[in-house]
C-alpha cells in the first residue's frame, strides 16, 4: 500500500531530448527540498532489468521480432515495479524513472505497430496497472533529437544505438505517439517543450512537477 507522500514521476521523449538530464535536475530539487528520491530507468532498474536492458538496446534492429522485444521489456517492468518502485512508494518516497511504459506504447505499440489495447492490458496485469502519478513529455523534433542521440552515443562509446539505427519516420511516430498519449490524458502528462536552453527546459519541468507537491508541503 502506498504512503502518504509518495509520489511517481516518468520523464518521457524520443531519444536525445534530455530526459537524463531533467531527471537528475528534478532530484536534486526535490532532495534539497527534504524528500527522499530514488532515481531509476527503463528499461533497466534492476539487476535483471539491466541485463535485459543490454539484450534489446544493442546489436542489430532485427535481432529482436516485435512481440519478443514487447515482452522483454515487460519483464524488465514486472523485476523494476516488484522489487524497486513499488517498495519505494510504499515507504512514502519520490520514484523518478526515465522511461516507462509510455515509451512502450511510443516504441512498441506505435513505431513497432503492435496493437496498444494489448499493450495496456499486458501492462495492467503485469504490473497491477501502476502508472505514475505524472509523466513528463521532452518534446522535440525528431531529426534534432536523433542527431543528438547519435552524437551522445558515439562520445560515449555506448552501445545501446539499437533503436537510433532506425530511420527518421521511426522517431517521427515515436515523437507523435508520445504527443497522442498527453492529448489521451492531460491530467497525468505535461507537455515540455524541449527545445530551449537547459534553464528553460528545467524551468518547465519544475513548473509542472509543483503542483504534485503542495498537498505534502510543510
Amino acid at each position: 500500500m502506498r504512503a502518504q507522500g509518495s509520489l511517481f514521476l516518468a520523464v518521457e521523449g524520443i531519444d536525445g531530448s534530455g530526459k537524463s538530464g531533467i531527471v537528475k535536475h528534478l532530484a536534486d530539487h526535490l532532495r534539497a527540498a527534504g524528500r527522499e528520491v530514488v532515481v531509476t530507468r527503463e528499461p533497466g532498474g534492476t539487476p535483471e532489468g539491466e541485463a535485459i536492458r543490454g539484450l534489446v538496446l544493442a546489436g542489430a534492429d532485427e535481432a529482436w521480432d516485435p512481440m519478443a522485444e514487447l515482452l522483454l521489456m515487460t519483464a524488465a517492468r514486472v523485476q523494476h515495479v516488484r522489487r524497486l518502485i513499488g517498495p519505494a512508494l510504499d515507504a512514502g518516497r519520490v520514484v523518478l524513472s526515465d522511461r516507462y511504459v509510455g515509451s512502450t506504447l511510443a516504441y512498441q505499440g506505435t513505431g513497432r505497430g503492435l496493437s496498444e489495447g494489448f499493450i495496456r492490458s499486458l501492462h495492467a496485469e503485469a504490473t497491477g496497472d501502476l502508472w505514475p502519478d505524472l509523466t513528463l513529455i521532452l518534446d522535440l523534433d525528431a531529426a534534432t533529437g536523433l542527431a543528438r542521440s547519435r552524437r551522445r552515443l558515439t562520445g560515449e562509446a555506448v552501445d545501446e544505438g539499437r533503436f537510433e539505427s532506425l530511420d527518421l519516420a521511426f522517431h517521427e511516430r515515436i515523437r507523435r505517439s508520445f504527443l497522442a498519449q498527453a492529448a489521451r490524458d492531460p491530467a497525468r502528462h505535461a507537455v515540455i517543450d524541449a527545445s530551449g536552453t537547459p534553464e528553460d527546459v528545467q524551468a518547465r519541468a519544475l513548473a509542472a512537477m509543483e503542483p504534485l507537491l503542495a498537498p505534502t508541503a510543510e
